[in-house]
Order: structure tokens, then sequence, then C-alpha cells
């Protein structure tokens, strides 16, 4: 297996700023600013990387696996295949093998090494939660109820959500005591009285035995993906109650994938990606009372093209922001904060707008100890067909100020 653990080179663009700025542009750079206590007032651009790349290989969807901080270590799930133009589809071949990998970077998301989940055939799966095929060489673990209790709270966890099927079955769930190095389970999730669970990996740890969960049913007037809910353990995740559906049935299309973050004792906030016949959205929905009911906020993101999942983090200054893939042109990574916990948002905050098409996004975020922003998703520029996982290393500044500083990274 070959592994990219350089970066590609950045570059600055767009107006001359009237402060002195010293740009270091070559492998591993980043935008520094200068001594002035302003100089990182505005949002703006540090690096851009490459997580994974390899010719005649795809790399995507980190959102349907999941990401991991333990300071500056990350850890970022996604699936490799093989390259294959299909159109208006996703380019990957699905008659070939799609694996379930991981990378890993020690830095903060500057380097990368691609590590392959342990033991072997622990998180492979289903057919049904794939394009391509599983590959044929990898044994797959059954599914077996949990026994003893996890704790959420061991320094070094992490936890994987998936589903077995975009438009139903069981759900099911592996943890780690080891920063992902080794992984416990496979171990189902319940149905929760739906027809089908879809889960992506969306939690928030609440004590050593307590935890939500948020992820998605099937539909009960089609049985298709999707309609969002809200459950919750308190012994560890022996047993899971149903707390609530995070708003209504959609009649036409779906509401699905839920980014979630804590804003107060009691209070959540989440985020839903949602698709009718017309357009592509972000819904964002607030729980006062630890999830046992929502309430609209609006539409953070009114506009995706051909849609895409949210990623939501919460920034050490009490603000929000919000990470998606837009797919209609220019297609770009974007942002938007928000600094009274989702009831209203900045204008958009583009990261990049070099991409060469729609088959790009799935954002996962984390947000690093000097309280930058590392948001990592899959992508294809205007260079080449090379479906590729990249990252965003980006500083949110500070809270009374929105709009973008005209300079951003980009690649050459």
């Amino acid at each position: 297996m070959r592994t990219n653990r350089g970066v590609r080179r950045a570059s600055v663009r767009g107006a001359v700023r009237p402060l002195a700025w010293l740009i270091a542009v070559g492998l591993g750079s980043s935008i520094q600013g200068a001594d002035d206590e302003n100089a990182t007032a505005a949002p703006r651009v540090l690096e851009h990387v490459v997580v994974y790349q390899e010719p005649g290989r795809f790399a995507g969807w980190p959102a349907n696996h999941g990401m991991w901080s333990w300071g500056n270590e990350v850890l970022v799930g996604f699936s490799r295949g093989f390259y294959k133009d299909l159109g208006d589809r996703h380019h990957i071949d699905r008659e070939k093998p799609e694996e379930h990998l991981f990378a890993r970077s020690l830095d903060g998301g500057k380097t990368w090494a691609v590590e392959v989940p342990q033991p072997p055939g622990v998180l492979v799966g289903t057919p049904g939660m794939r394009h391509g095929v599983i590959p044929p060489d990898v044994p797959k673990k059954p599914l077996t109820d949990l026994t003893e209790p996890i704790d959420f709270t061991h320094p070094d966890f992490a936890m994987t959500l998936r589903m077995a099927d975009a438009n139903g079955g069981v759900s099911w769930f592996a943890y780690s005591y080891d920063r992902g190095r080794t992984w416990r389970g496979p171990h189902p999730l319940p149905l929760f009285g739906q027809p089908g669970v879809m889960a992506r990996t969306d939690s928030i740890i609440n004590g050593p035995r307590d935890c939500h969960i948020f992820a998605t049913a099937s539909k009960q007037s089609n049985g298709r993906e999707g309609r969002p809910f809200c459950a919750r353990t308190r012994d560890g995740g022996l047993t899971w109650e149903f707390l609530s559906f995070i708003g209504p049935e959609p009649d036409d299309g779906y509401a699905i994938m839920p980014g979630t973050v804590r804003v107060g004792p009691t209070d959540l906030v989440t985020t839903i990606r949602v698709r009718d016949s017309e357009r592509s959205w972000i819904d964002a929905y607030a729980s006062l009372d630890d999830g046992q009911s929502w309430t609209y906020l609006g539409e953070p993101e009114p506009s995706l093209g051909a849609g895409n999942p949210p990623s939501l983090v919460r920034l050490p200054d009490g603000r929000l922001a919000l990470i998606t893939g837009h797919r209609a042109e220019p297609y770009s990574i974007r942002a938007r904060l928000s600094q009274d916990n989702g009831r209203t948002w900045s204008d958009p905050i583009t990261l990049r707008d070099d991409g060469g098409g729609t088959d790009i996004g799935y954002v996962r975020s984390v947000v690093r100890p000097d309280g930058t922003i590392l948001s990592v998703y899959y992508y294809h520029d205007q260079t080449g067909p090379d479906r590729y996982l990249a990252g965003t290393i980006w500083d949110p500044g500070k809270p009374e100020d929105s709009p973008l500083i005209n300079e951003r990274a980009g690649r050459r």
C-alpha cells in the first residue's frame, strides 16, 4: 500500500492586506499573521493538505466513517476503491473492491499515514454499505451483542456507527480504547421500532456510561431513508432508548445524516442534510431538554447543489462552525459561523472553490488545540480526475468578525 505523508504546496491569492504578513510558501507551509493582535480577526484559510491520494484510486466519504482527535492526534475513516468514469455518478468502480481504511495524523492534520482497521474484518460491514464490493481476502466478523458496558470517557476512546444499507437494515457500532488502533465489535444497534436504521458516526458523550447517538430511520411511508432521530444509552451501550424524531417525516425526498453538538447542560444543536425534488439544503434544530424534543431553527445552508451532509463543531469561544461541500458551480468547500447557537449564521466562507465537479465533500471536522479547525473531505480538482482525501486547516477568527479575508491557500 502506498501512502501519502506529504502535503501539496500552498499559495496565496487575492487582495493585498494593509497589515504586514509573513507568508511561507512550500512543503508544509501556512499563512501566518504578524504580531498585530488583530492579524487573525477574520476567518482565513491557513493550509490545504492531501490526506490520501493515489493515481487510479478513489478515496471518499469520511462523513460515513467518522473523525476523532486527541490533541494533535487525529484519525479519520474513509473508503478506498478504484477510479472509473461513471458520468454523473460517483466515479468508483462498482465491480472492484472498496476498502474501509483510516488515515492518522500526529501533527494536527499536516501529515498523514494510512492504516488498515484491526483486527482484520472488524469494520468490513456489508455489501449494502458500499459502492464497490467487499474485498475477497478480508474476513467478516459477525455482529455480536455487547456484554460489557463501554467506558465512553476513556481518554483514548473512539466509536464508529455504521449502517448495513442506505435504506434499511440494522446498524451497528464498534469502539476502541487505543485511539482507533484496534476495535471491539461490531455490535448491533436496536431498530427502535423503525423499519430500518441507517447510522453514521454522530454521538455526544455525557459520562462514563452515558451517550447520545443521532442516526436516520427509514421512512414509514415507503421504507426508504430517511428521518433523523435521537437515542441514548445510560448503561454503557448495553441498552438504548429512543428519545425523539428530529423534525417531521419528509413527504418528498429525505432528511438524513445529523451533525450534532452540545451547547449547554441540557441544550443540543443539530444540523440535518435535507433534499426534495427541487433542491438540497441544511436544516438546523435545537433541543433544550437533552434530546427529548426539538425546535426548528431554520436553514443555515439553503442550497448545496446535489446535496452534502453537514459537519458541525463548537469552538472554544462558544461559536458554532458548519462546514459543507457545495455540489454546484463553483464546486467548493464552504463554512458558516453562528454566535447564537444556530439561530443566525454568517455569510458563507469559501474554504476552497477549485473543485472539478460534484464528486466532493462529506466533510468531517475537529477543533485543533490552538483553536483552529481541521476539515477533512473527499475532493477532485480541476487538474485531473483523481478523487482523493484532502484537508483544510483554517482559522475561524474572532467572534465579532464574519467575512473571510480574501486570501486563500491554493493548490498548484
